[in-house]
This record gives structure tokens, C-alpha cells and sequence, in this order.
């Protein structure tokens, strides 16, 4: 969720967290195929809460489409704009985005984007971000493109207009293999599903079966709200056409080493998804044994900051003996407009979202757990709330490595120097959040709670971890350009 106007980063209840971009979902083959792809839009909404959109196609209505500004149940589940999205194929996406401000003319950066070109319409949704968006954007208004976005993802559709190849599908390769960075993209035309990923499988997607038809999700989550069967994962650099309840499998890309995303283990995938076969919430309780292992600390209670840090905070309890108790309490129904943003309600901060149970941390010796420490500023305010309620010692143990870099592949990072681990040592982040104790999970500990036995393989990492380690699988080349510069060079 974007900030509300005017309200500083460090004061807004989720303004200290680092945000997944967008969710993307697609069915063919169905009755009212817009149908389903609302519903699993709203499965996959923690993956981007600022706008959403739905296109389709049906044989007499040819394509239609709708976006709108805000969560998929406030736009989505009305019949009125439901029946303006009629047709046995459907795509949408979920966006979350700092960028452009909400208003007439920002409505064009809501995906899925469309295109007709001389073999037919298509209209796709990404997940990720390109880095040499700058680069190519630049090429191609130079040679006679016209955006209608400032999105990054819109660059597909002016390069498969600018492909001479004779189908969609062979159209979309074409462009893919001009961009550089992490993608998942499905598309459709009239009668094709397409799913691909990039050839490093950085963003997740996966195919699942839906009765007689076909499903392509963000998430396992996706499918499961809709009633769909997991089938598997899109691989890293495969395209899948679905045509005729057919589908085919091509590699349009040279092949490359898996990198996938481990933050999606962390926090942006949902806890009840499956990723590599491997469930969200048994790696994210498996983080906190490991924590408890490598971070041990005397203590009356282990809390989780909710709701990302509950399957560690578990963890962290079983492992260490110590009782878990919910000593934060979250408010389910704090949104963006839950309240004008006057500067008496933003002072509240994350009191808006968070109250502290105060019966049961007073006179405690409290463990947090928490999923990430990018600014340290809500780190403070609610370490602040568990001593103003009496707890006798306040210790962090973060369910991830320190974020000392930003992320160019498809999350809302903050810049390098606004990053509290690019600045600071762990004892200096301990002391400027004013906390007992402060320690992060080990990247080893990370990569063993993703069920790699023997932690991270240094020569040849297994996961894209460079929000952590710096080491990045693709050169952000449009960063670098603005003078980002990488690790190696420093």
C-alpha cells in the first residue's frame, strides 16, 4: 500500500516493510473466467494492494477490461463491473507501487496492459521489474513508440510490436529476450493462456488444473481459493501456451541457473503457499529453530511482531523452551482511507495497527520476532509500546539477514543510504533501536530453513539473496547507469 499523502515513512503502520509489487492470475477454459480471476486476485492481494485489474475476451464481445484503484473486494466483487467482463479467458494483476499519485492519469500504470497488433490482441501482467527499462524505453521512443504508462512492463508490449514474427507467443519471446532482469508475464490473446518466466526464475508462477480448464497464479494460494488442483511450477525460463485445453512447453531462453527469490520464503509469499514444493509456513517456523540455535537469549516470552513473524516466533519457541504468547495484537481492518491522515492520527504510527497485550508482557523478559529490519524506525515505536507496558527487557531476533542492499528485481526497496544495515553493525542497530539484544538469522541459517542442508553455496548461491548479501544474479544496468554502484566495485 502506497503512503497515505503527506504521512512520513516511519509513521505509517506499514511503512517499514519492504513491499512485493504485484500478483498476477489467469484462467482459460471456464465459464465467466473474470469470475475466478477476481477471486484469486483477492487471494494474492498481499502481493500488491494499490490497484488491480482484470482483462478478457469472449466471442462476441471481443476484449474488455477494468481497473480500478484499491483492494480487489472493494472493486471486483461488484456485479455491475463483473458483467462488463464476460468471456472463457481472463487475466489480472495486483499492483503495489510508490510511484505516480492516485488520480486520472495514474490509472494507466494499472496492468495487465493491452496491445493489438497486426496478428491479434494480446494483453499481459508482469511481475518484476526490468532492469534496462530506462534503456529500452529510451530506444524505443526514439523510434516512434508512445507510452501511455511510466511502467517498466509496458516496454513488452512496444517490443512485440516491433517483432515481425507471425504469432503472439513467438512475438512475446522476441521481446522477453530484449529485457533484462526478473519477470513472470502471463498474457492471453482470444484463445491462448500464456505463461513464462525468466530464465533465472527469480518471481514465482504456477500452473494448476481448474475442471475442464486451466490456471496460472502467483502463488499456490491462487489456486486454492478458486478450487483449482496444483499441477507445478512454471520453470525457470519455460514458456507454457495454453490453447484448446492443450498445453505446450517451450524454452525460448538459453538455459541458466535457478535464483530464486528467498524473501519470498521470508515474508511476500503467503504462509499457506508452496514454493519448491516446500510450505511457506514450515520454512518461516524453520528460520525461527534456527534463529533460537544461533541466537539464544534468557527470556519469560517469545512474541511475534504479526502477522509475517508468527511461524518464526513459533519456531524460535519450540526450539528454545521459552512460551510463545501473542503479546502484540493486530487491527485487521486499518486500510488506507480507514481515517483522514490529520497529523494528530499520524503521530499514533503503528498504534493505528497494533496494540500491545499488556497483561501478559508486564514484568516479562519479551523475545520479538520479526520478519525484517529495513529502516529500524517501527522497530523502535514498537519496542517503545512493550516497555511503556511494563516488560522488563525487550530482545529482537529478525527472521532474516540484515537488508543492506536494495532490491532491483520486482520490490519496493529504499535506497541504499536509507537502509539501516548499509550504515550500521548489528551492536550499533541494537543500540539505536534501544533494544537488549538484537540478532538476525544467519544467511547459512536462512538458506537451511529453505531446506538447504548446508547452508548457502558461496561460488554458486542457489537463491537470489542480494537484499542480503549484495550479489546481484543480473546487472542492474539502468542503476548503474545513475551512478548505483554494485559490491564488487566498492
Amino acid at each position: 500500500m502506497t503512503l497515505l499523502p503527506g504521512t512520513p515513512f516511519d509513521c505509517h503502520p506499514d511503512g517499514d516493510k519492504l513491499k512485493e509489487e504485484c500478483g498476477i492470475f489467469g484462467v482459460t477454459g471456464v465459464v465467466d473466467a473474470s469470475t475466478f480471476v477476481a477471486l484469486g486476485l483477492h487471494a494474492l492481494q498481499h502481493r500488491g494492494q494499490e490497484a488491480g485489474g482484470i482483462v478478457c475476451h469472449d466471442p462476441v464481445q471481443g476484449f474488455n477490461s477494468a481497473r480500478r484503484f484499491g483492494y480487489v473486494r472493494d472493486n471486483f466483487t461488484r456485479s455491475d463491473v463483473m458483467a462488463t467482463l464476460p468471456g472463457p479467458i481472463a487475466i489480472g494483476h495486483v499492483r503495489y507501487s510508490t510511484a505516480g499519485s492516485k488520480g486520472a492519469t495514474a490509472i494507466r500504470d494499472v496492468q495487465p496492459f493491452f496491445g493489438e497488433f497486426a496478428v491479434g490482441g494480446c494483453a499481459i501482467a508482469h511481475n518484476g521489474n526490468l532492469t534496462n527499462a530506462a534503456a529500452l524505453r529510451q530506444e524505443l521512443i526514439a523510434h516512434g513508440s508512445i507510452f501511455q504508462s511510466s511502467s517498466d512492463s509496458e516496454c513488452i508490449i512496444h517490443l512485440m510490436a516491433r517483432s515481425y514474427q507471425k504469432t503472439i507467443a513467438e512475438r512475446l519471446k522476441d521481446a522477453l529476450r530484449r529485457v533484462e532482469g526478473a519477470f513472470s508475464v502471463i498474457a492471453m490473446t482470444r484463445t491462448k493462456l500464456i505463461g513464462v518466466r525468466d530464465p533465472l526464475g527469480v518471481r514465482p508462477l504456477v500452473l494448476g488444473r481448474l475442471g475442464d480448464g486451466w490456471a496460472l497464479s502467483s502463488e499456490t494460494c491462487g489456486l486454492d481459493i478458486v478450487g483449482a488442483d496444483f499441477l507445478r511450477e512454471i520453470e525457470p525460463g519455460e514458456m507454457v501456451v495454453i490453447e484448446d485445453g492443450v498445453v505446450h512447453s517451450h524454452r525460448p531462453f538459453a538455459p541458466s541457473k535457478s535464483r530464486f527469490c528467498i524473501f519470498e520464503h521470508v515474508y511476500f509469499s503467503r504462509p499457506d503457499s508452496i514454493i519448491g514444493g516446500r510450505s511457506v509456513y514450515e520454512t518461516r517456523r524453520q528460520i525461527g529453530v534456527e534463529l533460537a540455535i544461533e541466537a539464544p537469549v534468557e527470556a519469560d516470552l517469545v512474541c511475534p511482531v504479526p502477522d509475517s513473524g508468527t511461524p518464526a516466533a513459533i519456531g524460535f519457541s519450540h526450539q528454545s523452551g521459552i512460551p510463545f504468547g501473542m503479546g502484540i495484537i493486530r487491527n485487521q481492518y486499518v486500510g488506507r482511507t480507514f481515517i483522514e491522515p490529520t497529523e494528530q492520527i499520524r503521530n499514533m504510527g503503528v498504534r493505528l495497527k497494533l496494540n500491545v497485550n499488556r497483561s501478559l508482557v508486564k514484568g516479562k523478559r519479551v523475545v520479538l520476532v520479526d520478519d525484517s529490519v529495513v529502516r529500524g524506525t517501527t522497530s523502535r515505536k514498537i519496542k517503545d509500546m512493550i516497555l511503556e507496558a511494563g516488560a522488563a527487557e525487550v530482545h529482537f531476533r529478525i527472521a532474516s539477514p540484515p537488508t543492506a542492499w536494495p532490491c532491483f528485481y520486482g520490490v519496493d526497496t529504499p535506497e541504499r543510504g536509507k537502509l539501516l544495515a548499509a550504515n550500521m553493525t548489528e551492536d550499533q542497530m541494537r543500540d539505536w533501536i534501544g533494544v537488549d539484544s538484537l540478532r538476525f538469522v544467519s544467511l547459512d541459517g536462512l538458506y537451511r530453513a529453505a531446506g538447504e542442508a548446508a547452508g548457502r553455496d558461496a561460488a554458486s548461491p542457489q537463491y537470489c539473496d542480494a537484499c542480503f548479501s549484495g550479489d546481484y544474479p543480473v546487472v542492474p544496468s539502468d542503476k548503474i547507469a545513475e551512478g548505483f554502484v554494485m559490491k564488487a566495485a566498492e
